[in-house]
């Protein structure tokens, strides 16, 4: 999931808001990625640890061409939603 989603932004050249898991926020476009880590280049590059990153927030929205490998199953139906049994 993450793949898709970080390669269009780097693709297109998106700029990003980087929400790191300490409260710092970082701006910039992300230049390259790998498991462990991507470049966010601004007015300088940053290397960033992925595990430090909290939410990757693009300034626009964007479509990664990956939308149908979501879950696409019906949520389940509470029985208050059941069809009842006629008697």
């Amino acid at each position: 999931m993450q793949d898709p989603f970080l390669n269009t932004l780097r693709r297109e050249k998106v700029p990003v808001t980087v929400f790191l898991v300490n409260g710092i926020k970082l701006q910039g476009v992300i230049t390259s990625f790998d498991n462990y880590c991507l470049l966010l280049k601004n007015s300088v590059t940053q290397l960033v640890f992925k595990h430090a990153i909290s939410t990757v927030m693009p300034s626009r929205n964007i479509h990664t061409g990956d939308e149908h490998h979501r879950d696409e199953r019906p949520a389940p139906r509470s029985e208050s939603s059941a069809p009842k049994d006629k008697e």
